[in-house]
């Protein structure tokens, strides 16, 4: 089922670019999957990690992954999956109260996907300087916000043994990259 999941974000992001660099879109939902299954996640849960910009992002809807991959695997997906119809600060409240309240499996998926985004801003910002930021539809000071809010929120409700190290890793580039 992975297999797949990867060929269906790879169809379905087919011409996307990533925001600040030439490479191919799909490239995060990859890591972002490839994160979950280095720390024996199950299979439900990458897949949704391949799959959790496509309602978001493309043509395809949360009916379509859950035709393709089940209940399960769309539900994660629609946990995940932002209202583009709200403004910017509406949608990451969102995104911080789904953090704050949602089982494990959502918090894993969220936190890997949000790392993965800040590991390529911060290698944005060290190869193109603060310029970057005009490609966002928040500066600064809103995605420094959003991700120490996510940092703050992502370890309520997990004990000691359910934090996954790319937690602390996330928390680590956060103080990096709005020190």
């Amino acid at each position: 089922m992975k297999r797949r999941a990867r060929r269906f974000a790879e169809k379905a992001h087919r011409g996307q670019k990533r925001k600040n660099r030439d490479i191919p879109y799909v490239t995060h939902p990859i890591r972002v999957a490839e994160q979950l299954e280095r720390n024996g996640f199950p299979e439900e849960l990458v897949c949704a990690a391949y799959l959790h910009d496509v309602a978001e992002d493309t043509a395809y809807t949360v009916e379509d992954i859950r035709v393709e991959f089940g209940d399960r695997v769309a539900s994660l997906v629609e946990a995940h999956t932002e209202d583009k119809s709200k403004s910017w600060k509406e949608r990451k409240q969102h995104t911080i109260h789904t953090l704050k309240f949602s089982d494990k499996e959502i918090k894993y998926l969220i936190v890997a996907d949000k790392l993965d985004n800040l590991l390529g801003l911060e290698q944005d910002l060290a190869e193109q300087g603060e310029r970057i930021w005009d490609n966002f539809n928040a500066g600064y000071e809103e995605q420094k916000w959003y991700n120490e809010s996510i940092a703050e929120h992502m370890y309520e409700g997990l004990i000691d043994e359910d934090v996954p190290h790319y937690f602390y890793e996330f928390e680590e580039t956060v103080k990096r990259v709005f020190r």
